[in-house]
């Protein structure tokens, strides 16, 4: 097993990545919602505008209050003490994988920002294989052997980042997946970091049951949300994480606070002050999410049923704004247009979409796997009218400028499909 260099400057098969590096040229940390910002959260951040005091590392009272009511709400204990705030979920990660130390795993694929973080601080991060049916969790057999291979190479694994509704796959863990790797993982003595920013966007609520690792495992998991998941624009960087009880808790979100004075990270106070505000969860604040989290389950429906009707593979998306998708199936059509690995797809279906397409290789997948994720915040339109449009129209899939999106998108894969249909060799 090789390990993550984290001053490697190649890809995964050692050919170099200038001018495509895969930090600064990834995408986004989040595929944000492409809508205009609720007014009633803008009026609350134009309200607080003019306040210039500092907030408290770790986050104010009202932020952290707002915090526990909106873990109690969802069965998850949580007290100001055991709770903090920063400008994002990539700075909490950071701030917890330095206070754990030790060497990281993630599953294969995982979030875009994830290991990043870890090769930041010299850490190896090693990747694990997911179960066929999710992604965001790792196979739990996987992450035995994982382990095991690491220690006997003298490595030491201490913590765990996992997701139970994932990017970029856009799949929910189910429960009994879940509950084998937690058990897995606490087996092992490794710390969870529970990235559950996607939770509240689940497509359909009522019939997909989303778990938390710290239902299972209340002592041993840090759970970790980036509010421009479902409540903050992704240009107002605000996250909180609710930390263990008892001592080990404690020790930890005081190792963490440490961290995030020493890099000075603070929410910047309007932000905080709105992302209490949508934590408190509003009907504004509620009436827009699930009006949101409605439209885009629509859209990634649609690019699903797309991309499946010409021949690609992907997991029915479950939440989130994004959909995963193995373009391995029509691979002879895409070596034609000198297309062989996901980098090159990346910028083939950048430029034929006109819209961003990051590489499977960017959420750690091997660049020679011809994946991708798509985001639907792209199908909304261009103007600002044409997104608010979107949000109040009972059919959105209709409106004229989703439709040309979505025409442009069949389009240039129903084109890939042909080609790789006439590749095919004689039966």
């Amino acid at each position: 097993m090789r390990r993550t260099d984290p001053a490697d400057p190649t890809d995964s098969d050692g050919r170099a990545t200038e001018g495509h590096g895969p930090v600064r040229y990834g995408p986004s940390v989040l595929p944000g919602d492409g809508l205009p910002v609720l007014p009633e959260l803008a009026a609350v951040l134009a309200a607080a505008a003019g306040r210039g005091r500092h907030r408290a590392i770790g986050g104010g009272t009202d932020l952290l209050d707002a915090a526990c009511g909106y873990w109690m709400r969802r069965g998850l204990p949580a007290w100001p003490d055991h709770v903090a705030a920063a400008p994002g979920a990539p700075t909490l990660l950071l701030a917890l994988t330095a206070a754990l130390g030790g060497d990281v795993l993630v599953p294969r694929p995982c979030a875009a920002w994830w290991a990043p973080y870890a090769r930041l601080l010299g850490r190896p991060a090693f990747p694990v294989a997911t179960p066929a049916e999710c992604g965001g969790v790792p196979d739990p057999y996987a992450l035995l052997e994982t382990v095991r291979r690491v220690r006997a190479e003298g490595g030491d694994p201490r913590l765990l980042v996992l997701a139970v509704a994932d990017d970029p796959t856009a799949t929910v863990a189910p429960p009994e997946v879940l509950h084998e790797t937690v058990e897995a993982a606490a087996g092992e003595g490794l710390h969870l970091v529970s990235d559950e920013t996607w939770r509240d966007t689940v497509h359909e609520p009522h019939e997909t049951v989303l778990l938390s690792p710290a239902e299972m495992l209340p002592e041993r998991v840090t759970v970790v949300s980036d509010l421009a998941g479902a409540f903050l624009p992704a240009g107002w960087p605000a996250a909180v994480a609710r930390f263990p009880a008892g001592s080990t808790g404690r020790a930890l979100h005081a190792r963490v606070l440490d961290v995030l004075t020493a890099l000075d990270a603070r929410v910047a106070e309007p932000i905080a002050v709105a992302a209490a505000y949508a934590l408190d969860e509003p009907e504004p604040v509620t009436e827009r999410l699930t009006a949101s989290v409605r439209l885009h389950a629509r859209l990634a429906h649609a690019a699903h049923t797309a991309v499946v009707a010409a021949g690609a593979l992907a997991l029915p998306p479950q939440a989130g704004r994004h959909l995963y998708a193995d373009l391995g199936p029509l691979r002879s059509a895409l070596a034609a247009r000198g297309v062989g690995d996901a980098q090159e797809l990346e910028d083939f279906l950048g430029a034929r979409l006109g819209v961003p397409a990051p590489g499977g290789h960017r959420f750690g997948d091997d660049l020679g796997a011809l994946r991708v994720r798509l985001s639907t915040a792209e199908l909304l339109g261009d103007t600002q009218e044409e997104r608010a449009e979107c949000l109040v129209s009972p059919e959105p899939l209709e409106l004229p400028h989703v439709q040309r999106a979505l025409i442009s998108l069949r389009s240039v894969f129903d084109d890939l499909r042909d080609d790789a249909q006439r590749w095919e060799p004689p039966r």
